[in-house]
């Protein structure tokens, strides 16, 4: 059972409103089937500062971010925020429809929060890192062409190199 943290400070929360529009859309229809937890999504997208997506700071935590945590039992981890189609424990891929997953969305590196696990304890996280989406692809791919470009030969070499 996940309750609703109102009583405990909760620290500011960023949102693009593409988010927002998907994640309310998402609250309203699992208000049936996971009741508590799309209360709580709902409270968290009621009080999150939404921007455009291009506004959103690269440390926030956004739907597809890769994000590293520290939890209060000193636990370290490292998942991707997904929807509920896409989530895989096994793949580390975690739910913001899971009590966790609201609790992530919208934090920054560096900002704690305490949420309510199902089984009705409270728990508090630390968001230690914050990637975003094809942000590693994209670091991989600009030192593929870097190193393609080393190794290509330049216009005025007499000879291309040869293989051995």
């Amino acid at each position: 059972m996940v309750q609703s943290n109102e009583g405990a400070a909760k620290p500011r929360i960023v949102v693009s409103d593409t988010d927002f529009k998907r994640l309310t859309d998402l609250a309203l229809g699992a208000t049936d089937r996971f009741p508590e937890v799309a209360q709580e999504l709902e409270i968290e997208m009621g009080r999150a500062e939404v921007v455009q997506a291009a506004s959103v700071p690269a440390n926030v935590v956004r739907m597809d971010s890769i994000v590293e945590f520290r939890t209060d039992s000193a636990q370290q981890r490292r998942v991707k925020l997904v929807f509920p189609g896409e989530a895989d424990i096994s793949q580390d891929k975690i739910s913001v429809l899971t009590p966790i997953g609201v609790a992530l969305i919208g934090l920054a590196a560096g900002q704690s929060i305490t949420w309510t696990a199902r089984d009705g304890k409270q728990h508090t996280l630390t968001v230690i890192a914050v990637e975003q989406p094809g942000a590693a692809a994209s670091i991989v791919a600009f030192a593929d062409r870097r190193k393609a470009a080393r190794s290509a030969p330049a216009d005025d070499d007499p000879e291309p190199p040869r293989a051995a």
